[in-house]
């Protein structure tokens, strides 16, 4: 079901890499690409990258190899920083750096498989508040 997103590119890229969290990129990329909206899967800072519209959302950075951390932004141009965070704070796997950037770190499949239901929805509630 979700092989056919997965960006062949990407794939290749990672193989490359031989990577030691390669599973647990594999998971992420799969949870990511689960939701309604579609984002198109590339390579950006040197690790997969979403964007809808042309427009960069998310980044899963892979290095350094011990943990995988999912960045959830407006881009890599600055822009005028939103009054409130763009999400509540209900999610406690994120950390704000800005009202419009927040990271998620996972070091190992149990922590990602333990909050793969929160991830998707931070996706969509991300996409939707940026679009």
């Amino acid at each position: 079901m979700f092989q056919s997103k997965l960006n062949s590119e990407v794939t290749a890229f990672l193989d490359s890499l031989k990577h030691p969290l390669r599973d647990e990129i594999i998971y992420l990329r799969k949870i990511i690409l689960s939701t309604d909206y579609e984002l198109t899967e590339g390579i950006k800072w040197k690790g997969p990258n979403y964007s809808i519209n042309g427009q960069d959302r998310i980044t899963i950075r892979i290095h350094p190899q011990k943990q995988l951390q999912v960045i959830f932004h407006r881009g890599a141009k600055v822009k005028e920083q939103p009054k409130k965070r763009l999400l509540s704070n209900k999610y406690s796997i994120l950390i704000w750096k800005e009202n419009d950037r927040a990271i998620a770190t996972f070091k190992n499949m149990d922590e990602i498989q333990k909050n793969s239901q929160m991830i998707k929805e931070i996706v969509e509630k991300w996409i939707e508040a940026t679009i």
